[in-house]
C-alpha cells in the first residue's frame, strides 16, 4: 500500500527491516479514494473453524474490491485475474477474516517471491495514514516512539513460502516466549510501522527490546485446486501441480483486544470501527516480484466496523432468547387471568333475579 504495506515479507529474525529505495515512488502521490467502501465484521459466533477453507464462510456476506498497483493506483493496472473479496466476523472475543483472491497456482518452497503473499495494515495512532505506512517524515536514523508519536500501524504479513496448506501459522509458543512478533515456521509476522524505512517485529525497535511483546495472530491458507482434504505435510510439496486456475484463501483472526501496552497492536471494539487496508503479492506470468510492487484494495483507509451482537440479527435460524419465551408466557398468563377476573365479577355483581313467594302461599 503505497510506500505501505510493506515489504514486511523482508522482516528477518533480526526484526528490523532495512531500507529499500524501490519503495520510493517517482512523482507525487496522487489518489481518488472511494471514501464510501467499508467492511463490515457481523456477530457470528461458533461458525468459523480456523483451517483455511472457505466452506464455512458460504453464508457470510463478503466485500469485493479492485485490486489496483500501490505505488500507482492506476486502473489500466488492475490485478489481471480479478477483484479480492474481503470477509470478516467476530464472536465477542475474535475478530476472524477471510481474504479470497483468483489466481493460478503458484507456490515454490522457500522462495517467497514466487508464491502469491497477503498483508494486513490497521490504524493505530490518531496521526496514522495510509500513505507512506504511518506518514512520519522521520528517518530510519531518527524514528523513535517519541519522533514519531501517534503515526502507528499495525501490519500482519502472511508470507508462504515456507507454509504448508491447512496449517495453522502465526503466534507459536517459541516465538512469543522470547517476546515478538516472529514466526519462524511459516512467516506469518506481527509488526508495527512508523513509515517504510521504520518497521519492526512487535517487541523490537530502535530503542531495544521488550519482552512483552507476542504474534496475536493465527492464520492459514488454501488453493481451490487441491484434491486432498485430510491434511498436507511438507514432503507434498507443492501439494499439486503449479498453473491450475483457481482460488485463494488466506484466513486469519486475531483477539479483539491485546495486552499490548507498547502501541504496536490495534485494539478493536466491538460497536466501534477500525482502518485497515490488505495488499497482495503475486508472481505475475511467474515473475518473481518484487517488495514494492504489490496491489491494495484501495489508495486510503478502508473502515472496518465490528458488529454488536444486537445490531443485526444473521443467519437462518434466530433462536428466541429466554427473555422472549418468559415475557410470552407471562403476558398469555396475565390475559387468562384478566378473563377469569373478569368472569368472576361479572358473576358477582349480576343481579340475582329470584321469585318473590307470599307468605299466604308456603
Amino acid at each position: 500500500m503505497a510506500p505501505l504495506i510493506l515489504l514486511t515479507l523482508l522482516v528477518l529474525g533480526s526484526g528490523v527491516t532495512r531500507r529499500v529505495s524501490s519503495h520510493e515512488e517517482s512523482g507525487a502521490w496522487s489518489c481518488e479514494s472511494n471514501s464510501e467502501v467499508q467492511v463490515q465484521a457481523d456477530f457470528r459466533p461458533g461458525v468459523i473453524t480456523l483451517d483455511g477453507h472457505a466452506d464455512d464462510w458460504k453464508d457470510i456476506d463478503g466485500f469485493e474490491f479492485s485490486l489496483l498497483p500501490a505505488l500507482d493506483p492506476d486502473e489500466d493496472h488492475e490485478y489481471k485475474d480479478g477483484k479480492m473479496t474481503v470477509k470478516a466476523l467476530h464472536d465477542g472475543n475474535d475478530i476472524f477474516l477471510l481474504l479470497q483472491v483468483d489466481g493460478d497456482y503458484a507456490y515454490s518452497k522457500g522462495d517467497s517471491t514466487k508464491c502469491p503473499s497477503v498483508a494486513l495494515m490497521f490504524q493505530i495512532g490518531d496521526h496514522a495514514t495510509y500513505h507512506n505506512m504511518g506518514g512520519c517524515e522521520e528517518q530510519r536514523g531518527s524514528c523513535t516512539n517519541k519522533t514519531c508519536k501517534g503515526h502507528e500501524v499495525d501490519i500482519m504479513h502472511f508470507s508462504i513460502g515456507n507454509a504448508i496448506p491447512g496449517r495453522l501459522y502465526g503466534g507459536n509458543p517459541i516465538d512469543n516466549g522470547e517476546g515478538n512478533g516472529g514466526d519462524r515456521f511459516g512467516h506469518l509476522v506481527d509488526v508495527y510501522a512508523w513509515n517504510p524505512h521504520c518497521r519492526y517485529l512487535d517487541g523490537m525497535g530502535p530503542s531495544g527490546n521488550d519482552s512483552s511483546a507476542q504474534n496475536d495472530w493465527k492464520g492459514a491458507w488454501w488453493h481451490s485446486s487441491f484434491t486432498v482434504h485430510s491434511g498436507f505435510v511438507e514432503e507434498d510439496s507443492p501439494y499439486t501441480t503449479g498453473g491450475q486456475k483457481g482460488t485463494y484463501y488466506f484466513e486469519f483472526s486475531r483477539p479483539l483486544r491485546t495486552m499490548d501496552r507498547l502501541q504496536q497492536d490495534v485494539q478493536f471494539t466491538i460497536g466501534g470501527s477500525s482502518k485497515m487496508s490488505v495488499a497482495l503479492w503475486y508472481p505475475v506470468d511467474g515473475n518473481p516480484w518484487a517488495g514494492s510492487g504489490h496491489y491494495t484494495i484501495n489508495c486510503d483507509w478502508v473502515s472496518m466496523d465490528i458488529a454488536s451482537g444486537g445490531s443485526k440479527l444473521t443467519g437462518s435460524a434466530k433462536p428466541s432468547s429466554s427473555w422472549d419465551v418468559a415475557s410470552a408466557f407471562s403476558l398469555l398468563f396475565s390475559v387468562a387471568a384478566l378473563c377469569v377476573a373478569v368472569f368472576v365479577a361479572y358473576q358477582i355483581s349480576r343481579p340475582k333475579n329470584i321469585p318473590f313467594t307470599p307468605m299466604e302461599d308456603l
